[in-house]
C-alpha cells in the first residue's frame, strides 16, 4: 500500500506542475509555439541513453552514480540512464519532454538548460549542507534516472505560474506544487518532492534577478 500511495503523490506531482506550465503557455497555443529545441536536445540524450542500455550490457556499471565507483562523469551521464523499468523508463521520458517544452516556453532554451544542470548538481549538495541527507545513497534505484532533475525543472514551473496569475485556481495550483512537495518529502522521504521544492526555490531566486534586470533597463528606454 506504500508503494501505492508513493507512487501516486509522484505521480500527482508532476500532473500538477505539467498543468502549472500549460496554464502559463495557454493549452490553445502550443500548435503555434515554437520547436522547443532545448528539450528535444534533453529528450533526445535521454532516448539515446535507453538506447545504450539496450545495446550495450555494461553501459549501466559503467554510467550510473554508484557512490562506490570512481568517475566524475558518473554524476552527468547516470541523469540520462533509466532504472525504473518499461513502465518507469517511459514516464521518465516522457515526462521530461513535456516539462522541458514547458520550461523552455516559459523561462528560454538557455536558462531551461541552466535549471536541469542545476537540478543535477544542487540537490544532493543542498541536502549536505542543510544536513538532510546521510551522504551518497546506497540505494541502486537512486543512481541512475532523469526523474530528480525533471522534478527540479518543474518546479520552476510552479514558480512561473504565481509570478504570471491572479486567478484563485492558478494560485492555488502553483502554491500547491511546493507544499506538496515539502510534504512528500516529510511524510514518505520521497527525493522527488525536496526536489521540486529547490527547483522552485531557484525559479524564485530567478525571477527576482530578471527582473531587478529588466526593471532598470525599462527605466533606460524611457
Amino acid at each position: 500500500m506504500g508503494v501505492i500511495v508513493f507512487n501516486v503523490t509522484t505521480a500527482a506531482l508532476m500532473i500538477m506542475m505539467v498543468n502549472c506550465g500549460l496554464g502559463v503557455v495557454g493549452r490553445d497555443t502550443l500548435r503555434g509555439r515554437p520547436l522547443p529545441w532545448a528539450a528535444v536536445a534533453l529528450t533526445t540524450l535521454a532516448v539515446g541513453g535507453v538506447l545504450l542500455q539496450l545495446a550495450w550490457s555494461g553501459a549501466m556499471d559503467a554510467l550510473d552514480a554508484d557512490p562506490a565507483k570512481t568517475g566524475w562523469w558518473r554524476e552527468f551521464t547516470s541523469v540520462f540512464m533509466q532504472n525504473g523499468g518499461l513502465s518507469g523508463g517511459l514516464w521518465n521520458l516522457l515526462t521530461l519532454a513535456a516539462v522541458a517544452a514547458l520550461a523552455q516556453w516559459c523561462w528560454g532554451g538557455p536558462l531551461t538548460l541552466g535549471f536541469f544542470l542545476a537540478g543535477i548538481l544542487l540537490p544532493g549538495r543542498i541536502d549536505t549542507l542543510l544536513g538532510l541527507g546521510d551522504g551518497p545513497s546506497t540505494d541502486p534505484r537512486n543512481f541512475a534516472g532523469s526523474s530528480g532533475a525533471t522534478y527540479f525543472l518543474g518546479g520552476t514551473l510552479a514558480l512561473v505560474l504565481l509570478t504570471r496569475t491572479r486567478l484563485r485556481k492558478e494560485i492555488a495550483l502553483g502554491g500547491a506544487v511546493p507544499a506538496l512537495g515539502l510534504a512528500m518529502w516529510l511524510a514518505q522521504d520521497n527525493g522527488h518532492g525536496l526536489v521540486s521544492v529547490y527547483g522552485f526555490a531557484l525559479g524564485a531566486a530567478a525571477w527576482a534577478v530578471r527582473r531587478r534586470l529588466v526593471r532598470p533597463a525599462l527605466g533606460q528606454r524611457a
